[in-house]
């Protein structure tokens, strides 16, 4: 497995599962320069995003990831990580399918960060 696959696949791991018990931990993923696209609103910087996430209508959920596609987006170390899967609501019996796309920074200190993240629920 290529290198970019396992940060890809490390990156999602972590991501979702910091999602689904914490949300508000996220927002060491993000940077003041970072964008979410959620549902087609836009918002910039690692607090108004955090701060949308955390706001979501509901207090828990679970991911279950059904693909994760990675591409090197630059001789700099960039990665596009396109995510897709379902989500599943407390409480609720039906599942929602969802595709997200992270453009993954590289850091000085070794890790990535998430420049943009765009989501979108799959509606049948």
């Amino acid at each position: 497995m290529e290198q970019g696959d396992q940060v890809a696949r490390a990156f999602v791991e972590h991501y979702y599962s910091t999602f689904d018990t914490n949300r508000a931990a996220l927002s060491s993923l993000y940077q003041e320069s970072s964008m979410l696209t959620f549902e087609g609103q836009k918002f910039q910087g690692a607090q108004n995003i955090v701060g949308k996430l955390t706001s979501l209508p509901f207090e828990q959920c679970k991911h279950s990831i059904t693909t994760t596609d990675c591409q090197p987006s630059s001789s700099n170390g960039t990665l596009l990580v396109f995510v897709s899967g379902n989500l599943q609501l407390a409480g609720e019996q039906h599942l929602l399918k969802f595709s997200q796309m992270f453009h993954l920074m590289p850091t000085p200190q070794g890790s990535f960060y998430v420049q943009s993240d765009i989501f979108r629920l799959n509606y049948a």
